[in-house]
């Protein structure tokens, strides 16, 4: 039996489902598989799959391909506002409930006939509703646990708020990515004289909920580690939560030190950028921001005021989500590819290969840093 020699195939015919808003990375994501697969014909494999709206603005969900024996990967940005349909001649913003609800329907539409579903959602659909505290609703625990019961099989997310949702669904695949790699690059090639040592450079956590993210940043660079931590009123209640009070910086002196922020998302931006304005004043020197989802909910004015004055050199966030115009065209603002790195992941699982290795990028970041200090 040990001279046996197991090879891996194709667990089904590959295709890529592309949901509305998702056509500029599915088509990056296919245009690597198309090279690495050598089709002689050229033949994309992205199939056609929509969802057409009533006038009520009720929808359904259309597969324009045969579904039977396919390993389906569905791509979906339940954040992109710039995706609109009618509704009582009335122009709607689909909001992330519509998109999930899209994404059910195309799940449904295959019939059970697809031999694997992989949903790939780089930001987690209600990913901050994660957690129960008072008499409310658990939604991102309820929403995966509906597209397992919908046949699907994989679940690959970017930077999930928190990964131990997954224990909502004990049975079914979880995988929670990480873009450090991405990330460091990034930040190579556009900062050419950037010093990634202990004497330079400092990561920062701008709250303790992202500790572990800015913990493996430090210990594969070798960087020193601090963090701030959010008092707040816990006597009021703002818009649903409790307003902060104050950012505290706890960690070892950065006077004249490069700082990389670090955190899973920019919202709003008020709290990343008051902790810009802080470290500044603690003397520290050029502030690099890391977040894997810029949303950016009220606008690019405060970013650009804090541009201006000096308080942020540089805010890095991925194409996993919809990027304006207004933002890409920002002197401030470098966006991450990870377009590559998903059709890696995807031509991987397609094969039924382990993509452990590429969950945990430690060396490549490593190698990354030695060719760029080799390069000086």
């Amino acid at each position: 039996m040990s001279n046996i020699n197991f090879k891996h195939t194709p667990c089904g015919d590959l295709a890529i489902i592309s949901m509305r808003g998702c056509e500029d990375i599915s088509s990056q994501v296919d245009f690597y598989l198309k090279q690495w697969r050598e089709n002689d014909d050229d033949q994309s494999f992205v199939i056609d799959a929509n969802c057409p709206r009533f006038g009520t603005g009720e929808a359904k969900a259309v597969l324009n391909h045969t579904a039977r024996g396919l390993d389906a990967f569905i791509i979906c940005d339940c954040f992109n506002y710039n995706v609109t349909y009618k509704m009582y001649g009335q122009t709607v913003p689909m909001s992330p409930d519509d998109h999930f609800q899209d994404l059910k329907r195309v799940i449904a539409a295959f019939g059970g006939k697809a031999r694997r579903i992989t949903v790939i959602m780089p930001m987690l659909y209600e990913g901050r509703q994660h957690r129960r505290t008072a008499r409310e609703s658990m939604d991102c625990a309820m929403a995966l646990q509906e597209l397992m019961s919908m046949g699907v099989k994989n679940i690959i997310t970017f930077d999930a708020h928190d990964p131990r949702v997954n224990n909502a669904i004990p049975y079914g695949g979880f995988d929670n990515v990480q873009a450090a790699y991405q990330m460091i690059k990034a930040l190579l090639r556009s900062v050419p004289d950037v010093k990634l040592d202990r004497d330079h450079t400092m990561i920062v956590s701008p709250d303790e909920g992202g500790m572990g993210r800015c913990i493996y940043y430090s210990s594969v660079l070798g960087l020193e580690l601090g963090m701030f931590y959010k008092r707040r009123n816990y006597s009021v209640v703002v818009n649903g939560r409790n307003p902060i009070e104050a950012h505290e910086f706890l960690g070892n002196d950065i006077t004249g030190k490069d700082l990389i922020l670090v955190d899973d998302m920019i919202s709003s931006g008020e709290s990343m950028l008051d902790i810009a304005a802080k470290l500044k004043e603690k003397g520290a020197g050029r502030i690099f921001v890391f977040s894997t989802f810029g949303l950016f909910v009220e606008g690019l004015e405060k970013f650009d005021e804090y541009y201006e004055n000096g308080l942020i050199d540089k805010v890095f966030t991925t194409n996993l989500i919809y990027q304006t115009p207004e933002l890409l065209s920002r002197e401030w603002y470098c966006s991450v590819n990870m377009s590559k790195y998903i059709a890696l992941i995807v031509d991987t699982l397609n094969n039924d290969n382990s993509i452990s290795k590429l969950l945990d990028p430690a060396d490549k970041i490593k190698a990354a840093v030695a060719r760029y200090e080799a390069s000086k």
